[in-house]
């Protein structure tokens, strides 16, 4: 019989045995109950940003303010520099060209020779300063470890100056220059190299063949800026002395030619002066503010950016400065740090593919940043492909940016809609997937599994990491229902979860054993646990799926059996086979997987557990209530480990009386009565569950009406009790479901037990609670176990059936 049902309800919220928040929200609700939704979800799971943060200022403000101000004196210089330019075109090259003084004639020519050079050095000079910021790229970029390798560096860049063209490639800086021993050699396939591109990067670009470090980019661009400075001061020099003297020649009286050349000639050289004082006070406020003020590294500081980071912000300035000078001087202010990452993740360029993906990394793992920056890769669909692209890349010179989208998309997928989207995008699990570095070697035949190994972090390559992330960002994912499905369908990723699950015995006993070692573990029985819980048609296919790995059940009996030492762990698989065991078939591969029944019942049983751990005793109780449930075979093996006894005692115990008595009456139910003489026992805890009955009205009530035979207890005070329970629970209770069936049944049983108990029940008022019963009854009153608000292994007899029963007892008699 299948436990599970057929279909579905998009408003479920919450499976059964959800994660820990719930059961606090719920108190102890179990599977045996049934759970209600939550209406509203927790902060993580929105795109919202809680209306109670305070708003953070952008660092990267400061920026485009400080390009603003450089654009603004920047345009002014350049529009004096062009009125007097055509002022000396057109008035006293045009007009006083033939009476001018041959001193200022040459003083004007070179002006505007010395101005010409300094707005055509300045119009290209952005270009090559943008290039220089991809020229430190290599080490800057892909590891600033590298750049400390000095001497390497330095002799390289010697040998550069006389190197040819066809060696210009720096392949040291691509080599991944990471190793301790530099001459130690890389084994595999880890040490090949960046795969040759067919273009060149600018910053390489050697304009002339055997000058290749002179005319690198970066010094161009330092050129032309001594370049301006020398022009801008050299126009200084020559419009003052012209000012000052105004030794402009004489004009002689009448002669109407050169009656305005004076005033024209100073209008021309104050307009030059102007120009040339302006650029100078543009640079020297670009030197206070970037030199002495460290603004950029300020910035990077409080952008968090590491030791990259400069890089990113030269870029994302000259970017802003740019537009200010190319367009409106306001364009830059629209510009910001988040959606110039996106637009570096988005270009071709590896390098700055790196930078955006870096600095979206470093805003997300910012806790000033994350909610915005989450906010616009959340709305940006392309971004996310493109992470999600990333993830496939295993080239190892593209660990760093492969991790970044990886950490990135842990976070995204923390928020449900953008788990939604990042699910979403064709072969996105796929890609995740490939996160996932397991493998199992091919076996050449049938009747034979090939050999399981983790691959654990390389000298050059932390797979370790990758996997960890992997299994964040599929737990992330797995909160919501439908992308729970599809993880299920996506090819051969369940089979690697499980494979994750495998911890050794030596690991689990080990005291010294590092956090991270277990980790995975956690994470990966988490979202086990959290895809075996899924409720409806889903649920039912993923718990096939995951039960007929036959490494699953296993692997959780290894954790029960050596991990006391980690609670955690036992409890998460417990919740696992506790989930599954709601699949008939689930449920006997667990019971027939050997030793899997008696760890459970060492851990419901252990005095050792700490106090602060009982939690894990409770659900190892709720297991084995589950594996006895219409299964006679688990039923049978319970008898076989010999633990009757045991458990009649624990009905003693309030922290394990509810689940023994659950599996007392399993056991009762459905082990056949071949097995009457083994069950014999269970009449001693008869004193134990009736005195519980009429001294408390709890889950225990429900699980007591096969436990009352051989009792000292009046009848007419029990069935007194039962009518006080029955008018109590007026309508069904979500906390205790079963509790008006298993009160009729007893009332039943008393009054075909002894003919008396009809006339007590009678005069008690009886039939008319059980009118009540019949116009408020539910389905809810009518299973065993719940998942979610599915109800699952229903009872053979209806309440309706029960009551009229019990009628048919109180008229007959």
């Amino acid at each position: 019989m299948d436990r599970g049902v057929q279909e579905e309800d998009g408003s479920i919220r919450l499976p059964v045995d959800e994660l820990r928040r719930a059961s606090e929200t719920y108190g102890s609700a179990t599977i045996f109950e049934p759970r209600r939704c939550i209406g509203k979800r927790d902060s993580g799971s929105g795109n919202s940003v809680s209306p109670t943060s305070p708003a953070v200022p952008a660092p990267e403000k400061k920026l485009t303010l400080f390009a603003l101000r450089l654009a603004i004196f920047e345009k002014a210089a350049t529009c004096l520099g062009t009125l007097g330019f055509i002022w000396a075109t057109v008035v006293l090259l045009g007009g006083f060209a033939i009476t001018l003084d041959s001193t200022d004639f040459w003083f004007i020519t070179i002006i505007l020779l010395i101005e010409g050079t300094r707005i055509y050095s300045r119009s290209h000079e952005l270009e090559w300063q943008h290039q220089a910021t991809w020229s430190i790229t290599d080490a800057g970029i892909n590891s600033f470890r590298a750049l400390k390798s000095s001497s390497h560096f330095i002799v390289e860049s010697a040998k550069a100056l006389f190197r040819p063209i066809t060696r210009v490639r720096k392949q040291s800086m691509h080599a991944r220059e990471l190793r301790k021993n530099p001459d130690e050699p890389i084994s595999g396939s880890w040490g090949i190299q960046r795969k040759l591109t067919r273009t060149w990067t600018s910053s390489d670009v050697p304009i002339l063949p055997y000058a290749q470090w002179f005319f690198l980019s970066r010094n161009v661009g330092r050129l032309l800026y001594w370049l301006q400075l020398a022009s801008a001061s050299a126009c200084v020099v020559l419009s003052l002395m012209k000012l000052v003297k105004r030794n402009y020649g004489e004009v002689e009286k009448g002669d109407a030619d050169k009656r305005n050349r004076q005033s024209a000639l100073n209008i021309f050289y104050s307009l030059a002066l102007a120009e040339a004082l302006l650029f100078l006070m543009e640079r020297a406020y670009w030197q206070w503010k970037a030199g002495y003020c460290k603004l950029l590294e300020g910035v990077s500081r409080e952008c968090d950016l590491g030791l990259s980071g400069m890089v990113s912000i030269r870029r994302f300035f000259y970017d802003a400065y740019s537009r200010c000078l190319e367009g409106s001087i306001f364009d830059g202010l629209k510009m910001n740090m988040v959606t110039f990452a996106m637009d570096l993740l988005a270009s071709n360029s590896p390098d700055e593919q790196l930078i955006g993906a870096t600095i979206l990394r470093q805003f997300v793992m910012n806790p000033q940043f994350s909610d915005d920056t989450l906010q616009n890769i959340g709305t940006n669909i392309s971004v996310i492909d493109r992470l999600v692209e990333v993830l496939n890349w295993k080239d190892p010179q593209e660990e760093d940016i492969r991790r970044s989208a990886a950490e990135i998309l842990s976070k995204l997928a923390g928020k449900k809609q953008n788990s939604l989207r990042v699910a979403g995008i064709p072969g996105s699990l796929e890609s995740i997937s490939s996160l996932l570095q397991t493998s199992r070697s091919y076996s050449t035949t049938a009747d034979e599994i090939g050999e399981k190994t983790v691959i654990c972090d390389h000298a050059h390559y932390g797979f370790w990491t990758f996997n960890h992330l992997g299994l964040v960002i599929l737990k992330k994912l797995a909160r919501d229902h439908d992308n729970r499905g599809k993880i299920g369908n996506t090819r051969g990723l369940l089979p690697k979860i499980i494979d994750f699950t495998h911890v050794e015995e030596r690991l689990l006993r080990d005291e010294n054993v590092t956090p991270s070692q277990i980790l995975t573990v956690k994470r990966s029985l988490q979202l086990v646990k959290i895809l075996a819980s899924t409720t409806g048609a889903t649920g039912t296919t993923l718990r096939r799926e995951i039960s007929e790995i036959v490494f699953t059940i296993s692997n959780i009996r290894d954790i029960l059996r050596h991990g006391e030492k980690h609670p955690n762990l036992q409890k998460l698989g417990i919740e696992i086979l506790t989930s599954l065991a709601l699949e008939e078939d689930a449920t006997e591969r667990i019971g027939g997987t050997g030793g899997v029944l008696k760890e459970l019942f060492n851990i419901f049983f252990s005095q050792r557990i700490p106090e602060n751990q009982n939690h894990v005793r409770i659900a190892a109780g709720d297991a084995l209530a589950m594996m006895a449930l219409e299964s006679r075979r688990n039923c049978l093996r319970i008898l076989k480990l010999r633990v009757l006894e045991r458990l009649v005692a624990a009905l003693k115990v309030p922290l394990l009386r509810v689940n023994a008595a659950r599996i007392l009456r399993n056991l009762c139910t459905y082990s056949g009565v071949d097995c009457f003489d083994q069950l014999k026992g269970v009449a001693a805890a008869a004193p134990t569950v009736l005195e519980a009955v009429m001294s408390e009205e709890n889950k225990l009530q429900e699980d007591s009406d096969i436990m009352f035979e051989r009792t000292g207890i009046e009848e007419a005070e029990l069935a007194s009790k039962i009518l006080q329970i029955l008018k109590k629970y007026e309508n069904p209770s979500v906390r205790v479901p079963r509790i008006r069936r298993f009160s009729i049944e007893l009332a039943i049983w008393m009054m075909r037990n002894n003919t008396a108990s009809v006339r007590t029940f009678k005069d008690l008022g009886l039939e008319k609670e059980l009118e009540a019963v019949l116009e408020s009854t539910a389905e809810v009153e009518s299973f065993n176990i719940f998942s979610g608000t599915y109800g699952l292994s229903r009872h053979s007899t209806t309440i309706h059936s029960l009551v009229e029963t019990a009628v048919q007892l109180l008229e007959d008699r």
